[in-house]
């Protein structure tokens, strides 16, 4: 006599992964579930960055020093470019922290989706996490870097204005642009590799429009408002504002800089948020 054959039955929640149609929404909620995805990669862009090299992290302190000291004696000793009362050394290196911040989260995030060709064919997870996780890399530098600018202050004797509580706005402000540019680039980049030729020249170019080895009191008053309209000169003069005292509050220029930036940052989520349905055929 043959037993009974007993049958399990298990309650199993079944996921359909649809792509979205038309624009469709951000999903912010996906992200907040793959956090710890977004910890894991942030985690190993780090470390592959500094792998088998001889300084490390000491690179995120080595690079800004370099300019700086380039830009001191070209643009301040030989040119006598003005630093609004301030060292120039010290002018450009604060202008140089959340350029720094700016430019790498650029380059790494505009190429992230084509580095990371592997992970987007073979499993699901919300693919702005790897933006996300670029961006989030290029902070820690920018705490390295830092301390750097401690030191040149205690150096010279400046000491911070009460305006330092602002900092953190004017950081965030630069992450913003970054990510919102870079989610544009890094879509566009899965559909023409051109655009991974083009960063390092955008960058290059984005660099000489930003008042880092000039002041912005350089451009013509009927030029302000346009000149504005790059939110990195609000970052850059903001950061100098807030850590040295440089200037008057640049409170027209931050809002025109602040508009421009969400602009950019809304619609390049909702652009890459309707691109992301074709990136694992097309990458």
């Amino acid at each position: 006599m043959t037993e009974p054959s007993i049958t399990a039955q298990h309650d199993e929640e079944i996921i359909f992964i649809k792509p979205t149609k038309g624009w469709g929404s951000l999903n912010l909620r996906e992200l907040w579930l793959y956090r710890e995805l977004i910890y894991f990669l942030t985690w190993r862009d780090l470390k592959v960055r500094y792998k088998q090299t001889v300084l490390g992290a000491g690179w995120a302190i080595l690079q800004p020093v370099l300019s700086m000291i380039v830009f001191s004696i070209f643009f301040g000793n030989l040119l006598n470019v003005p630093s609004e009362g301030v060292p120039y050394p010290i002018f450009a290196y604060a202008a140089l922290l959340p350029w720094g911040v700016f430019a790498k989260a650029l380059n790494d995030t505009g190429r992230s989706l084509v580095s990371n060709r592997a992970m987007l064919t073979k499993i699901y997870f919300p693919r702005m996490a790897i933006p996300l996780a670029s961006v989030f890399s290029s902070l820690a530098d920018f705490l390295i870097a830092f301390v750097v600018m401690l030191g040149l202050m205690l150096y010279y004797r400046i000491a911070p204005t009460s305006n330092i509580w602002t900092l953190p706005f004017f950081l965030l402000l630069a992450v913003i642009t970054a990510l919102g540019v870079g989610l544009w680039l890094s879509a566009m980049n899965v559909l023409y590799r051109d655009i991974g030729y083009m960063i390092p020249y955008i960058t290059q170019l984005w660099f000489y429009l930003t008042p880092i080895v000039y002041s912005s009191r350089e451009v013509p008053a009927q030029w302000q408002f346009f000149y504005a309209l790059n939110p990195m000169v609000g970052v850059v003069e903001g950061f100098r504002w807030a850590l040295l005292g440089t200037a008057d509050a640049p409170d027209p220029m931050i809002a025109v800089s602040a508009i421009i930036s969400v602009v950019i940052f809304i619609s390049g989520m909702f652009y890459f948020r309707r691109m992301e349905r074709t990136f694992a055929d097309m990458v």
